[in-house]
């Protein structure tokens, strides 16, 4: 079948390290599957003069309604591989600041598949509520076998936790998140039967061995990207969420989390929602081209 050709307006931002283009909804963009594949690909992928990386870990369709006080705006993240992704913490903190950027808001809502998420746009971070972590067989999702949360439970000979912070994870601690061979480790209990829509899998070191609230290094292998990112909010989340419910973490304290992109800072209460908290930065512009079935 023949194509047409158009293009369409981006803004490429990321917070630590997470990288997104992002689109107005509004734009048309028929298959937006094959539009995310083409270019987020990290060898052949969007790119500007002067820029160190070429792709994204995904692109943020944005649908903004500034109607409502505060703004809303509808996210669907399309991932590398094509999939949609129900909820990306620094993916909506990036949706943010694209919003407060049109709107001059210091308060966002975000909605999502994983619910409606409030974010507070600061001076130098934005920081977005994710729900609260879900440990949950049901809800994580884990297959039917598990009746009880799996908790420090090996998996593929790794001990990992399983909460959903949005997307399922799995957390597993180490004394040095720099010896995982990720690549190698990762994929294995990425696609165990354990998890019958895949899982995130996330490790983390802490940063003093003897205080736990000085915070963690993490490394994150993501579904849907299919290999490590820079940056994972959710995965952030998800490791302090298992530090506490596995007796690592006992104060109730913001905790630093540092993937290889920079620092964010979670939060997980007992009786409210968790937060993330990070800086989000504008990468540069431009257009792309779409390409599209030719209407008959």
């Amino acid at each position: 079948m023949s194509t047409y050709q158009h293009t369409v307006s981006f803004e490429k931002y990321h917070g630590t390290g997470n990288d997104f283009i992002i689109v107005d909804a509004t734009e048309s963009v028929p298959d937006r599957s094959a539009f995310a594949r083409r270019y987020c690909d990290r060898e052949t992928g969007v790119t500007a003069k002067g820029t160190e990386r070429t792709g994204a870990d995904g692109v943020l369709f944005l649908d903004l309604s500034d109607r409502f006080s505060p703004p809303r705006v509808i996210m669907t993240l399309v991932q590398p591989d094509g999939s949609v992704a129900a909820m990306c913490g620094n993916g909506a903190r990036c949706a943010a600041a694209w919003a407060a950027e049109r709107t001059g808001a210091t308060e966002i809502m975000i909605d999502t598949q994983a619910g409606t998420r409030h974010a507070q746009i600061g001076e130098e971070t934005i920081t977005i509520e994710m729900g609260a972590p879900a440990f949950d067989p049901r809800r994580v999702p884990l297959s039917a076998s598990f009746d009880d949360p799996l908790i420090d439970t090996p998996i593929e000979g790794q001990a990992v936790t399983a909460v959903n912070t949005g997307v399922p994870h799995t957390v597993g601690f180490v004394s040095d998140v720099d010896e995982i061979d990720l690549e190698a480790i990762a994929p294995p209990i990425r696609h165990a039967d354990a998890f019958p829509k895949g899982a995130n899998v996330t490790f983390a070191s802490p940063v003093d061995a003897s205080d736990h609230t000085a915070g963690y290094r993490q490394r994150t292998f993501e579904r849907g990207v299919e290999g490590e990112t820079q940056s994972c909010g959710t995965g952030a989340v998800a490791v302090v969420a298992a530090a506490k419910r596995t007796g690592r973490l006992e104060a109730d304290v913001p905790v630093d989390v540092s993937p290889p992109g920079g620092t964010l800072t979670i939060t997980v209460p007992d009786r409210s929602p968790a937060t993330l908290t990070g800086p989000v930065a504008l990468d540069f512009t431009g257009e792309l081209a779409v390409v599209a079935p030719e209407v008959a």
